[in-house]
This record gives C-alpha cells, structure tokens and sequence, in this order.
C-alpha cells in the first residue's frame, strides 16, 4: 500500500474512533442524566405527603433559620427537605405578632408577621372550590387555594423556585384587629354576621370585602423570601398588553424569539429556559397573568426566575389558554430534566401526585376534581407541543442540556 494511501485510511481510522468515542461518551452522558432524572423523580414521589410536624428533634434552629438557609440562587428550597413539615407547620399555627397591609400590588393581601420574626404574606378565601371564573384568563380575584396547589406542582416538577405556601385559618377578630395596623384596622367592616376587610391595593374596593364565615377566614400564607436575598423585577418578554385591540408583538410576531435570544440575559445563561419552564408551569396552572416575574438582584441572569405571585390560576378548568405556552411553541427549546420530568408524569400520575401533595394541607381539599382532571389534559398539550418541535427540528436542537449544579452550603 503506497505512503498516501496509508495516510488517508489512517485518517479515516482516526475520524471514525473519535467520533464513535465522542458518540458513546455523550450517550453515556445522556444515559447517566436520564437516570439521575429518575432517581430524582421517584425521590420526589416518595416525599409527595408532608406531615405538618412541629418537631425538629435534629436542629436547635428555629423552622425560620432553616427556610432562610435553604435558599440559594437557583433554589428556594432544596431536593431533600425532611424539615418541610416543621416549617409549614409553623407557618399556619405561629402566633401572629403584627397585621399590616400588604405590599403594593393590584390584589387584595395582608402582611402578617409571626412569632419569631417571619413575615409571610396572607390571601383570603374570595371563591367557593368549585366556582368558575369566567372572561380573561386573567380575570377575577386572587385565588388562594391556587398559591397553595401551585407550590406543590412546583414541588412535583422538581422546579424548586416558588416560596412555601400552605394554607391556614385565622380568626380576624381575636388574632389580626388587636396587633393590626392603624391602616389595615381603617379597612374593617361587618357585613351581617361576617367580619370583613378590603385592604389597600390598585383594585381593592370598600364596596368589594373579603368576608370571613363569622369570624374564621380561610386563605394561604406565603413565606417571605429572606431580605438578605433582594428581588429584582423584570418585564416578561412574553408578557401582555391588557389593553383590548392592542397586541404585543410575540402574539403576531412568529420569528419573535429569535429577537428575545439576541437580548440580555435571554442571549446566554439559564434565563431563556426558566421562561420555557416557566410557560409549561403556568400553562398547567392557567396562569396567564405573569406580565412581570422576579429574580435576585445582582445576578446578571444567573439566579432562578423565582415562581411568585401564581393566584391567577385555577380559575376555569375548561380553559387551555394556549397562548401561554408561546415561549414553548415560538423558540422551540425545553430542557432535557424538565422533558423527562413531564414524561414521568403522565397517564394520570400528575394528578395523583398532586392530589397526596396537597392532601396533608389545613384547607384540603385545595383544588376541585375538574382542576386536576385540566392539569392530565394540559399536560398531553405540553407533551404534544413538544413533539412538534422534535419533528419539525430534530430533537438534538429542541432537548437542551442544561444542568446546574446547585448548593446549599
């Protein structure tokens, strides 16, 4: 065989090891993921049901120390939590110490502080389980319930980005008037036999009370997120114009994402596919209200977008407001965990899973069947949205890699 011959299959040799070494190494890698995913998932599964236990025989921290430490940037809360139930437990039996407005915003809400420091944030039952809102997606008020179930769908997606919410009675006449602000006491009223507060927001109204069953108000507690982890807004950039006749240009814009990829911080980072996991969430959810959505200061698109603010949901489970999975169809991109994750949940198990998640919770049932029926159906149009970008794009472009590794040191 003559010198060039030789040089040529040598090279052909050469080309063909490495590519054969690089294809068993990735698949080796990807097999590896696939795995962990779901060791993962089933890690989850096990710890669906969460006992609200006030013990913490392990720690001589308060249940408020140990929700602070678990917060890192990409984490509000981490895989393996065996001190959940104390926390949650504290969140809706701890003394509260002081009652005030909430902080600005369009919905009704109350900032209550407990005992030992902690703020959380208080929504009032406005709805029936099985009443149905009607018009926008985005129409009604809050519903507290849904900040509950969307904590643990969270939870279930293994997302791990939304503040702990459970829920909780408080009897407004003898723990919130006599440690409530002079500002929140002005907004008290009676209707009937029912002690009733309007608070101060954009649409708060006297005319338009939260009204407890006698004295006893049922809603949710949200955990305040700790101050040593300032929040920085950001316009969604699939956000809405809630202005009738007017479009914003992701809704007539197809080639839209591709200007968002050329923007700071979708152009590089984690960012583009927190929006994409984002959409799936609210989609399930029918959150069509994230105009805005917040992260940590200072993060230069690195941190988590954190899952706040999710009472717009659950308002009509007849309603698959497609509309919010356009970051999802438009860019065509998912993370290849989060895909898994979905997979693993169907064939009724994400309504199962969610159903014990939140059965352990002081105002179960949370959600109403009809709700947990939409959140299967939803899930088969996530799963089929996907499917289209895989055909149309292979699934080498549309299944991205990205996984980070996360701390709590």
């Amino acid at each position: 065989m003559k010198l060039k011959q030789r040089v040529v299959l040598l090279a052909i040799l050469l080309v063909i090891f490495i590519f054969t070494k690089v294809f068993l190494i990735d698949n080796l890698d990807t097999s590896a993921a696939n795995r962990e995913d779901q060791r993962a998932f089933h890690r989850m599964m096990a710890s669906l049901h969460v006992e609200l236990d006030p013990r913490l025989d392990h720690t001589l921290q308060s249940p408020w120390e140990i929700a602070a430490q678990w917060v890192v940037p990409r984490e509000v809360y981490p895989e393996e939590t065996p001190e959940l139930g104390a926390v949650m437990h504290a969140m809706t039996t701890k003394k509260i110490i002081k009652a005030d407005v909430g902080y600005k915003g369009t919905q009704l809400k109350a900032l209550l502080i407990l005992e030992g420091g902690q703020k959380v944030v208080f929504k009032p039952k406005r709805y029936a389980r099985d009443y149905v809102v009607e018009g926008e997606p985005y129409a009604g008020y809050d519903r507290h319930n849904a900040e509950v179930a969307a904590f643990h769908l969270d939870r279930i997606l293994g997302f791990r980005r939304a503040p702990l919410v459970v829920g909780r009675f408080v009897n407004l006449r003898t723990e919130i008037k006599p440690v409530a602000t002079e500002q929140l006491l002005g907004t008290f009223m009676a209707v009937g036999n029912n002690t009733c507060f309007y608070g101060k927001c954009y649409y708060c109204r006297e005319t338009e009370p939260a009204c407890a069953d006698g004295d006893i108000m049922e809603g949710s507690v949200t955990l305040w997120l700790p101050d040593v982890w300032p929040l920085q807004k950001h316009r969604h950039p699939w956000g809405r114009t809630y202005r009738e006749g007017k479009l914003a240009r992701w809704e007539y814009d197809e080639s839209y994402c591709d200007a968002v990829k050329k923007t700071s911080p979708y152009d590089s980072g984690p960012r583009l596919l927190d929006i994409i996991d984002t959409a799936i969430f609210d989609y399930l959810i029918g959150n069509a209200d994230r105009h805005h959505y917040e992260s940590f200061q200072d993060d230069e698109g690195a941190s988590m977008l954190i899952l706040l603010d999710n009472a717009k949901s659950f308002g009509n489970p007849a309603l698959d407001e497609r509309s919010i999975l356009a970051p999802l169809y438009q860019c065509c991109i998912i993370r290849v965990s989060t895909w898994n994750r979905l997979n693993y949940l169907k064939n009724g198990v994400l309504k199962s899973a969610l159903k014990t998640a939140m059965s352990h919770d002081p105002i179960s049932p949370v959600l109403s069947d009809p709700h947990l029926d939409a959140l299967d159906q939803r899930l088969l149009s996530i799963l089929a949205t996907v499917k289209q970008c895989t055909d149309q794009f292979g699934p080498d472009v549309v299944l991205v890699e990205d996984r980070m590794t996360l701390s709590h040191l």
